[in-house]
């Protein structure tokens, strides 16, 4: 996917977010090996959310056990880096032509 539709879905990622209510905390922390598209929190939970675009199949199905891993890596350390202790959980926007899902607390 191209930088320009990568960030035009994640634009409407956290548009779509505030609209159900969540606070955008932080956008793009990348560490090495890993970045997470989104910080948002609602009801004092922080929630990684994972952004994925596809016009073509269902975005869904790329967001593999590897790729969790990878996540659950990047949350650790970004909660250790911001002094974070709150509950949290790891979900994925999905943004496909025509549609738009928020899937809450994916896990392995």
């Amino acid at each position: 996917m191209s930088r320009v539709k990568g960030f035009a879905a994640e634009e409407r990622a956290a548009s779509y977010l505030q609209e159900l209510g969540f606070t955008i905390v932080e956008r793009n922390f990348t560490i090495r090996g890993g970045e997470i598209d989104i910080v948002a929190s609602k009801g004092g939970i922080l929630h990684f959310v994972e952004v994925k675009y596809s016009a073509h199949r269902p975005p869904h199905e790329r967001i593999t056990p590897a790729k969790i891993q990878r996540l659950s890596r990047a949350i650790a350390i970004y909660m250790a880096r911001r002094g974070f202790d709150l509950p949290y959980q790891l979900d994925a926007l999905c943004i496909w032509d025509g549609g738009i899902e928020l899937v809450e607390n994916i896990t392995l």
